[in-house]
């Protein structure tokens, strides 16, 4: 495919997802829930104006597996892939340069010796010749889970390992779709406008400094959350019986970018404030080490001897909202190509 052809909008696509990084799949799991679009009418074509959908994800694909699945891998990989492809890489990427005498993920074999080839080969061979590269949940995006301090691994987020610099094939950033996992319809509205940009019928997703489409992490957890009356009374709850604000039992929202209390998880409902849960900022970079422990008061976390009566007074020991416990960079882990 030349850049112009590209440019113009293509009317097929495949898309390669690949869930070896180090992970549960959960993010594939989650958005089987999707009903707006659900994977099946972009696969089915039932969604107008999208280019023909040819999905390879090793849960959700047709084919038995073996080679038959393998075969438009291998061929994207060597350049040969008839259709523009985008890359889905779910889990953490590990650090190959630190695996010892073995490897830490594989995915397929090499054809002609046989050896494992490693999540690293992959994303080596396909990133660059990718239409579009996306990262779907946290573990891909940041690291997640594994990349918590000590982990062996020296696993890290997708643009931590391509760089936050990375441009695809048709010029894009890399797309960060995070949770753990994902939010079903979160990652199917993007994926469905990365489509229609291929399709050249829609402008590139916005994107902002951490790479997560704008337009659904672009407000807090606690701007969407049916509770924030509660904390702007200061009237917060002692327990998780309470319908009050959480925050200082553990919760996150205050600082945390996710839409879930306004887009519930399944068709509209539940997400974890709107069920009692607490938000443990499983969207952000530094997720979970940044975070823990979790059910402890956020340090510098409102509570209630902060609070003049029910006036947005702090005392000087007191801060108006949660403060993460580090930094870092971006993903919390630097380059480390294999």
């Amino acid at each position: 495919m030349t850049d112009t052809i590209e440019q113009a909008g293509v009317d097929e696509v495949t898309i390669l997802w690949i869930s070896e990084g180090m992970s549960c799949d959960g993010d594939t799991v989650s958005i089987t829930a999707s009903s707006q679009p659900a994977i099946e009418d972009i696969v089915l074509g039932l969604v107008p104006g999208l280019p023909k959908v040819n999905l390879n994800n090793k849960v959700l694909s047709p084919t038995v597996g073996g080679e038959d699945f393998l075969a438009p891998y291998r061929a994207a990989a060597r350049g040969e892939l008839d259709q523009p492809f985008i890359l889905v890489i779910e889990g953490s990427i590990p650090n190959e340069n630190i695996n010892g005498a073995g490897y830490w993920t594989s995915f397929g074999n090499d054809p002609m010796t046989g050896e494992p080839l490693t999540l690293n080969w992959w994303v080596d061979a396909l990133a660059p010749k990718a239409w579009a590269v996306v990262a779907i949940g946290t573990c891909a995006t940041y690291g997640g889970i594994h990349a918590m301090a000590g982990n062996p691994t020296g696993c890290m987020g997708l643009a931590d390992y391509l760089g936050w610099d990375f441009r695809s094939k048709a010029g894009l950033p890399i797309v960060n779709v995070p949770g753990c996992p994902v939010q079903p319809e979160n990652f199917m509205e993007t994926l469905t406008w990365v489509l229609y940009h291929a399709a050249g019928s829609a402008p590139p997703p916005p994107l902002d400094e951490l790479l997560r489409p704008q337009w659904i992490f672009g407000k807090t957890v606690h701007e969407g959350c049916d509770r924030a009356a509660y904390y702007e009374q200061a009237d917060f709850a002692k327990d998780y019986n309470s319908p009050k604000c959480q925050v200082p039992i553990g919760c996150w929202g205050p600082v945390v970018n996710c839409n879930v209390p306004k887009r519930g998880w399944m068709n509209g409902v539940g997400g974890c404030p709107n069920v009692g849960g607490i938000c443990i900022g499983c969207t952000m970079p530094g997720f979970p080490d940044m975070f823990m422990p979790f059910m402890d008061m956020p340090p510098g976390a409102a509570s209630p001897r902060c609070w003049s009566s029910h006036t947005a007074r702090s005392s000087g020991d007191c801060a108006a909202s949660p403060t993460p416990r580090s930094t870092g960079s971006r993903g919390g882990a630097t380059t480390a190509r294999s």
